[in-house]
Order: C-alpha cells, then sequence, then structure tokens
C-alpha cells in the first residue's frame, strides 16, 4: 500500500493532494505478480500425479499457488495424451514468504466422476491468459 502526505488546509486541498499523488508512479490497484518458482512432478501410481510448486510474491499467495499447481497439473494432463484431470487434494503452507503446495491429481482421457474435474485444454489456455506458467 501506497500513502502520499501532501500539505492541506481544506477538504478540497485533501482531494486535490491525494488525486495528486495517485497520479504519480503505479496505479493504486496495480497487481503485484507473483515470482513462478518450478514443478516438481512425481508419477504416484497409474493416473495419479502429485505437483510440488512454489510461488512468491503476488497479492494472493495461497491463490496464486493453488492456480500454479492447477496449471501443472493440466499442462501434464496433455502432455501425457489426457483431457481431464481431477484434484484429489492440496496441502498449502508457507515460510518466510513463499507459498508452497503439494497438489494430487488424476489425469485421464474422458471426464472424470467429480465435482474438481478440470479440462487441461480450457485450463492451459486460461493460464497462458492469467500468465501462470505451466509445465
Amino acid at each position: 500500500m501506497r500513502f502520499c502526505l501532501t500539505p492541506a488546509l481544506s477538504l478540497t486541498g485533501l482531494l486535490a493532494g491525494l488525486a495528486a499523488c495517485g497520479a504519480e508512479g503505479s496505479a493504486p490497484d496495480a497487481a503485484v505478480r507473483p515470482v513462478y518458482s518450478g514443478v516438481e512432478t512425481l508419477l504416484l501410481e497409474g493416473d495419479l500425479v502429485d505437483f510440488r510448486v512454489a510461488v512468491s510474491g503476488g497479492a494472493d499467495g495461497e491463490k496464486d499457488v493453488v492456480a500454479y499447481a492447477t496449471c501443472a497439473a493440466a499442462q501434464y494432463a496433455l502432455i501425457r495424451g489426457y483431457g481431464f484431470a481431477r484434484h484429489v487434494r492440496t496441502n498449502v503452507s508457507e515460510t518466510g514468504g513463499v507459498w508452497r503446495a503439494d497438489a494430487v491429481y488424476t489425469i485421464s482421457p474422458a471426464l472424470p466422476r467429480g465435482l474438481r474435474t478440470i479440462d487441461a485444454e480450457v485450463t492451459v489456455a486460461d493460464c497462458a491468459d492469467q500468465g501462470i506458467p505451466t509445465v
């Protein structure tokens, strides 16, 4: 968050000073970009895959690291010739400003049963639009 102190004797002066402050530099609502630190992929058994990812910076570390794991799972499914994945579980932790996720997904050629399914092609395209790297 950015603060700008300006001398102001009236409400009008204060508002004008704040407006001038906002004009300098980046917009106050400019997104802070996370730093993605790579993906470790472990094939557990058959179609069960574990993705370990790390993210630092960003506006919402937990959300960023979970999205990164989802993008990695979607790309991995495509690489293996599958079109879908299903989320099994994700463990998230944070240490020293680095968010880590240990996420397990199943991958499959057909839409799997369950509520937390991922269409790999759609998800990878969405990840690219958001600037989130994949495997």
